[in-house]
């Protein structure tokens, strides 16, 4: 790596490539797997636009209020959902910490945008015990994430392999990249965090 420019570049493409996916993912699964993947891929482009480096593109001040509306929004939304599927709860987490971190970033104080990486504040950039607790809350969920990436042996019945169901259709539908992605993601707003 070649200082935080470069690591700006890669988890904005990170997030954009992870973004892309959830999005194709929006064309298969039931009606609540879309519904998921849509807060994943909005959550995916949010979390790359906020790390493009600042050598590139410094945002207005005005735009910290608009990541700071858009993901409010997408939390309520995820709180609303929360109601059928607890996963909805993790996007609630992810959407109110991307609230947090656009309201850090345009606190005062911030001098420039660039960050993840190379935001320079007068302040601590955010509240330390709340950013601590989103960074255990982000190492858990990544650790566990990785942990269900794990290959299970197969259990061996009578010579066939029991797979627990019918195969998903296309590789848009793996439930591994999907978890992959939720992996990376987690991943992204650990180090997003990080840079606080």
């Amino acid at each position: 790596m070649h200082g935080p420019a470069m690591s700006g570049w890669l988890l904005m493409a990170m997030c954009a490539l992870t973004g892309a996916y959830c999005l194709l993912r929006t064309r298969a699964g039931t009606g609540e797997e879309r519904r998921t993947a849509r807060a994943e891929a909005l959550m995916g482009f949010g979390m790359a636009a906020m790390a493009v480096p600042a050598a590139v593109l410094a945002p207005p001040a005005w735009a910290w209020a608009v990541y700071a509306a858009l993901f409010g929004a997408a939390a309520l939304r995820a709180l609303w959902f929360s109601r059928r599927s607890g996963h909805h709860l993790h996007h609630l987490v992810g959407s109110s910490a991307m609230v947090y971190m656009a309201l850090a970033m345009a606190g005062p104080g911030t001098a420039v945008h660039g960050g993840h990486g190379s935001h320079t504040m007068a302040a601590a950039g955010g509240v330390p015990l709340l950013t601590g607790l989103l960074l255990v809350y982000y190492a858990v969920y990544v650790l566990r994430s990785g942990a269900r990436l794990i290959p299970v042996a197969a259990t061996a019945t009578g010579g066939g392999v029991v797979t627990g169901g019918p195969a998903p259709e296309g590789w848009a539908a793996s439930p591994e990249l999907a978890l992959a992605c939720r992996l990376t993601m987690g991943i992204s707003m650990f180090a997003m965090l990080l840079t606080l």
